[in-house]
């Protein structure tokens, strides 16, 4: 029986996720795929730093040509993280007839379409399951079991870390510093813990899900990108008393042409799949015109789950070696990209909360700006702020993102108004 000869670069929490989950299965590989599967190399940039697993020392190597040009290497899986040296080393490998998995969405992000037209050259396979979502499996569906819909929009719940503040904010009322802390505490959180709550991380996996979904070229630049900092217990109080709650959405969608990509707080409805995804689990909500509505639900990060990703990555191009079909799944984002859609051209609800004075026809004059510019308000709710103002809290029909920009600078300025304090989208309701 053939075995199927694995290098790992990389060997840190993932990485050595990986080797275990390699491992500890290797007695049914030969059951799932029809081949042994032996770890036989690892890259390792630190090679004296203590393991969790145990690696014979002379399989670790530091120079990357010692992976490379190892003729019996079939795999590799890439862990390193980062834009350089990881794309370097999979360009390298592609190039060198190797087969390559990783979960490198920092990377696929920016890079991913020139791996992926790489890989189609070198008739070699690049998985990436573990890019979003960990172990939750959307990428293959995106790449194949749903390849026959014509999706129309993704809307996701794709970092744990921001879920697991929000939830914590709406069940305990806790303010956002606070459930910072505790996330960095439990490990949740990174000590600089930028990337999660300003929205980068989602961002990126947007940027992946966008481009397989809509078969054109997204980065992550092309990704309107609002954080959580600014959003308070006050926030989603109101929305509850309104219907909805409050998440850090990941959003694609297409139409007429053009794609939107972006990731920001918004409201969604209280009934809506996504509501009930709470603490530190993901949610992919995918609707297509022949496939209607799935979701796609479960840990979105972690040590296990992510190894567990890649690991069903290797055994599925183990499978491909076998019957001697690599590089059979396609790159469908080549040709003519579709134009992204700006911020300022999104069609979508609001909620706003402002305080204004507490005075007679005060509701009147926002009214008649908000129609002005277009705006059209679907509910309206009202407090008073202990001798402060009034507090009014708005739902809008669909408008134009500019207009509602357009309508609240114009507000701004308006005497009656104290502070505008929160505008966000609404989301989940067509």
């Amino acid at each position: 029986m053939r075995t199927i000869n694995v290098a790992v670069l990389g060997l840190g929490t993932v990485g050595q996720g990986v080797v275990k989950v390699l491992r500890e299965h290797e007695a049914v590989w030969p059951q799932k795929c029809g081949a042994r599967i032996e770890v036989k190399k690892a890259l390792e940039k630190y090679p004296d730093r203590p393991l969790d697993i145990e690696f014979p020392a002379d399989a670790i190597v530091s120079d990357w040509k010692e992976v490379v040009d190892d003729p019996e290497i079939d795999v590799v899986v890439e862990v390193i993280g980062g834009i350089e040296p990881a794309r370097t080393f999979i360009l390298d490998a592609l190039k060198h007839g190797k087969n390559v998995a990783t979960a490198n969405k920092d990377l696929l992000a920016v890079h991913g379409q020139e791996i992926l037209n790489a890989a189609e050259a070198a008739g070699k396979d690049f998985f990436f399951e573990a890019s979003v979502g960990g172990a939750i499996p959307i990428i293959g569906p995106l790449r194949q079991s749903l390849i026959a819909s014509d999706i129309q929009h993704i809307i996701g719940i794709v970092n744990g870390t921001t879920n697991y503040i929000l939830t914590r904010m709406a069940s305990e009322g806790v303010r956002f510093d606070d459930a910072l802390k505790d996330a960095q505490a439990l490990g949740y959180a990174e000590v600089d813990p930028t990337a999660d709550v300003d929205g980068i991380d989602a961002a990126r996996k947007v940027a992946i899900m966008a481009t397989l979904a809509f078969h054109s070229k997204v980065t992550l630049k092309d990704v309107y990108m609002e954080g959580i900092k600014e959003i308070t217990p006050e926030d989603i109080k109101f929305a509850a008393k309104m219907g909805y709650a409050v998440k850090l959405l990941g959003i694609c969608r297409e139409e007429d042409q053009q794609i939107e990509a972006r990731v920001h707080p918004a409201l969604i409805p209280s009934d809506h799949p996504l509501a009930s995804v709470n603490h530190t689990f993901n949610a992919i909500f995918v609707k297509g015109d022949a496939v209607d509505e799935t979701m796609f639900y479960g840990r979105g990060a972690g040590r296990m789950p992510t190894a567990s990703a890649i690991a069903g990555d290797v055994v599925e191009i183990s499978r491909n070696i076998l019957a001697d079909c690599c590089g059979r799944i396609k790159s469908s984002s080549r040709g003519s990209a579709k134009a992204i859609r700006t911020i300022a051209n999104v069609n979508t609800k609001f909620f706003l909360r402002m305080v204004l004075e507490d005075k007679p026809g005060v509701l009147a004059q926002v009214s008649k700006v908000f129609g002005e510019k277009e705006v059209s308000i679907a509910m309206v709710l009202q407090t008073n702020r202990d001798g402060d103002g009034a507090e009014l809290v708005v739902i809008t029909h669909k408008v134009r993102e500019g207009n509602l920009w357009d309508a609240l600078h114009v507000i701004e300025k308006m005497p009656i108004t104290k502070k505008i304090i929160t505008v966000l989208r609404v989301e989940g309701e067509e």
